[in-house]
């Protein structure tokens, strides 16, 4: 039973989540919380700082943290900028790139606790019959528009209003701004019983609209996630900020030539961020920024070699038209799984 599951990458995908879930969510009830003990302090995840018993910090509120405290702050006072004010942010950067060298932005696809829970109520949605709805069935379309907003939040509210509050440019409610606004904030604090991050600070405008703005996100992840797949990691900044070193990392989507592609575009329809540069071009343009490495496009390709997942020169995963065959009896690449049918097991 347990090599079936292995043997499917969907399923081992499933499991590898719900552990990176439990890890990143309630990891830090063995090794306490806010200790040097945690897993670490830069994860290119979303496993929230706000969360009490986490085990690890996503890499974005140390990052806010450095460049309001550590480099706005200190120009502020001293009018001037020095090695010992960016050696913090270039330990800070070794120290996420150590980990993202390793798996590169399958953090995304297999380790970000909000991407799974995101795929949870997608899979809900498909059980009550909830048709997948995408943002562009043909070409690049409103992919294209939607793709610039993640830059945006990346360069604006995690790089430039934390320094602008740093220096007094701007209120100091506006220090980790993204950090105040993700719904990973309200999400995972949730599951360990902590309602706290729902409330709303009346006291301070700035913080009252970053709180409604986080409620609103967290509400159409759970709604809108329900028909659109992974609704907010189409604009989450830390995909944009993996995405910088996607070419350096040792784990990455390889499809070198479309000499054997079919042009059946499946690959796109099985892909939750409807990439689809991953049917259309191939090389380095296949794999897009917008890929988190969830293995799907090569899961549900028909075609024998096309799509692979490597690691380094080797081959973690290739498609393959049996695998394909024995998947799509289970699954349809939209994710909407095939129930038995009735009176199969009859008799």
């Amino acid at each position: 039973m347990l090599k079936s599951w292995i043997a499917n990458l969907g399923r081992l995908r499933l499991i590898v989540q719900l552990l990176m879930l439990f890890l990143t969510v309630y990891g830090g009830i063995f090794v306490g919380s806010y200790t040097a003990d945690k897993l670490s302090n830069s994860l290119p995840a979303l496993s929230c700082a706000y969360d009490q018993m986490n085990g690890g910090y996503c890499t974005l509120i140390r990052y806010q943290h450095n460049i309001h405290h550590s480099i706005g702050m200190v120009i502020a006072r001293t009018g001037e900028v020095t090695v010992a004010m960016i050696l913090p942010l270039l330990v800070l950067l070794a120290s996420f790139f150590a980990f993202f060298f390793v798996l590169g932005k399958a953090f995304c696809g297999w380790v970000c606790p909000l991407g799974t829970l995101q795929e949870f109520v997608g899979r809900i949605g498909r059980r009550f019959g909830i048709g997948v709805r995408r943002v562009e069935p043909g070409d690049l379309g409103p992919v294209s528009r939607v793709r610039p907003v993640k830059w945006l939040i990346l360069v604006g509210m995690v790089f430039l209003l934390p320094l602008l509050a740093g220096l007094g440019v701007v209120s100091h409610s506006l220090g980790n701004p993204f950090c105040d606004t993700c719904p990973s904030r309200i999400a995972t604090t949730l599951l360990t019983g902590n309602a706290d991050q729902l409330a709303l600070n009346l006291g301070d405008g700035w913080s009252f609209g970053l709180g409604a703005v986080a409620n609103w996100l967290i509400g159409f992840m759970i709604v809108g996630g329900l028909a659109l797949r992974l609704p907010f990691c189409r604009i989450c900044p830390l995909l944009a900020f993996n995405s910088l070193f996607q070419r350096l990392s040792l784990a990455r989507l390889s499809k070198p030539s479309r000499t054997n592609c079919g042009n059946c575009r499946i690959c796109t329809d099985a892909c939750p961020m409807d990439i689809p540069e991953i049917s259309q071009a191939e090389g380095k343009k296949a794999y897009n920024e917008d890929c988190t490495l969830c293995g799907r496009c090569a899961e549900f390709c028909p075609q024998d070699g096309v799509v692979s997942i490597k690691w380094a020169n080797i081959t973690v995963f290739r498609s393959s038209r049996e695998y394909y065959k024995a998947r799509i009896r289970e699954e349809l690449p939209d994710g909407t799984v095939k129930l038995p049918a009735k009176g199969k097991n009859d008799a």
